[in-house]
């Protein structure tokens, strides 16, 4: 057994970063409707519909990125395409959710800090998603392993 150190470099690196950020916001809640006025609160998290999806991609990723380590030889899949078709896979996803909870109207706030307090693992998702889309457009212009 040979012990090896394979250096992960910047863009797998702020993959990871981007994927672990999805993840936490899939938990938090990306919506609450309610809990004013004696009315109770109701609320959900990336995991409701597609939210799903996005948070499927966040493992994949992270799944991927740790596939190199588990081979001697460089990994067929572990390409820039593949990390592309998983932020594109997790923003359509991610939008198809926006575009149905906005048909549900919960994007009503009374105040406009609501808008963040109310729905902050909707924001980490979003940020998570661009991380991990920068992520695969740096990995572009990396030179190709063989």
């Amino acid at each position: 057994m040979t012990m090896h150190r394979r250096p992960i470099g910047r863009s797998r690196l702020l993959a990871a970063i981007g994927a672990v950020v999805t993840l936490v916001g899939t938990f938090l809640p990306w919506w609450t409707f309610g809990g004013r006025e004696g009315l109770p609160a109701v609320g959900g998290n990336g995991l409701d519909s597609l939210g799903i999806v996005v948070f499927g991609v966040a493992i994949m990723t992270l799944a991927l990125l740790t596939l190199p380590y588990a081979s001697e030889r460089p990994v067929s899949i572990d390409r820039w395409s593949t990390y592309a078709v998983l932020a594109g896979a997790g923003w359509i996803a991610f939008a198809y959710r926006l575009y149905d909870l906005a048909a549900l109207g919960v994007f009503q706030f009374a105040e406009p800090v609501d808008a963040v307090v109310r729905i902050p693992g909707l924001w980490l998702a979003g940020i998570g998603l661009s991380i991990m889309a920068r992520a695969a457009y740096d990995m572009l212009g990396e030179p190709r392993l063989r």
